[in-house]
């Protein structure tokens, strides 16, 4: 499997850095952390395509996905990038008038996003981008189906993240996108593809925490030497840029994967998420605490990367119960477990 980026991709990336630069900085940041939603950083994503790219003739593939989500992990983007892109490629897979129509919308500025828990009793709880998104695509155990509301206030949050919980229609409430089996596949491909994407958003703040890290370490002294002079500090420093890389080549492979059709990609991607996950907690960790006391205080930027670390994952639910997902997903079901479990 080649990895490297074609001139085109290396070019996407390089003008999404840019405007995330540009259109993201710290200071924003903290000032969208009340809704989590930066209406400003948005208009100017859809500029660059988002959520157009992810449908439509020549469509992005998932790798080129990942490129803008990894960029936008190292800017902590206040905007639904990673769930409109994901919604948007369910949609155009459906295909149909309903989906094209919402395609269309989203197109247009309104937000989509999945729910990713089962509808219980008409609640999707703590749905991505539940406090700003316009359509909500959710299975209610017979069809797919999208539900359009006015989105309600953000559930805090340790990483000030779109997070709300949506009342949706329970059962044929609404026209169904896709049913019986079909349905199925395609939200769970949805599933997948959030996934994917979240988890190179993870490695791009895990790329700019090993920055700010080792930013601060050289310039700080203790007794008279650079922090980063102190074979601890180096050596954890040095481990976690290999890790960075190796969960970037990951991300990349499970992205290949789900672009080829590979049966794969389901198992490359949730390996992908968990290391991914795990690094950028401990990247962020550590670089908040070679910080010192300093780390912990608001005007530091590296607070800001340690608590979306800290949350992103738990968006999905339990790393420990995802691991076991793999194992399933690898192996099968242990003897005794029920398949569906």
């Amino acid at each position: 499997m080649d990895l490297a980026l074609s001139t085109e991709e290396t070019e996407l990336e390089a003008a999404a850095a840019a405007l995330l630069a540009k259109e993201s900085p710290a200071e924003r940041v903290r000032a969208a952390e009340g809704t989590g939603f930066d209406p400003v950083l948005w208009k100017a994503l859809r500029g660059l395509g988002v959520p157009g790219l992810a449908a439509g003739p020549g469509a992005a593939t998932a790798l080129q996905l990942t490129l803008i989500t990894e960029q936008a992990g190292r800017a902590l983007a206040s905007a639904p990038v990673v769930e409109t892109l994901a919604a948007a490629r369910v949609l155009a897979a459906c295909g149909g008038p309903d989906a094209a129509e919402l395609l269309r919308e989203c197109e247009a500025g309104s937000v989509a996003t999945l729910a990713l828990r089962p509808v219980s009793g008409g609640r999707a709880a703590l749905v991505p981008a539940g406090s700003v998104a316009d359509v909500v695509l959710y299975h209610d155990g017979l069809a797919l189906r999208a539900a359009q509301a006015v989105p309600p206030p953000i559930a805090p949050n340790l990483g000030c993240l779109p997070l709300a919980d949506r009342f949706l229609p329970d059962g044929p409430g609404l026209p169904a996108l896709a049913g019986g089996e079909r349905a199925v596949a395609l939200f769970e491909d949805g599933r997948r593809d959030w996934q994917l994407l979240t988890a190179a958003q993870l490695v791009g703040v895990a790329a700019r925490a090993l920055e700010l890290g080792v930013g601060y370490v050289r310039e700080r002294e203790v007794f008279g030497r650079p922090v980063a002079t102190f074979q601890t500090v180096a050596h954890r420093l040095a481990d976690h840029a290999t890790g960075v890389d190796g969960a970037r080549l990951l991300v990349r492979e499970a992205a290949c994967a789900v672009d080829a059709g590979d049966p794969r990609g389901a198992a490359l991607t949730a390996m992908a998420f968990c290391f991914a996950g795990e690094l950028a907690v401990a990247v962020a960790g550590d670089s908040l605490h070679f910080h010192g006391g300093y780390g912990f205080s608001r005007e530091y930027d590296i607070q800001l990367y340690y608590r979306r670390a800290q949350a992103l994952p738990l968006v999905w639910g339990s790393l420990q119960r995802e691991y076991q997902r793999l194992a399933d997903l690898l192996h099968g079901p242990a003897a005794g477990k029920d398949a569906s479990a």
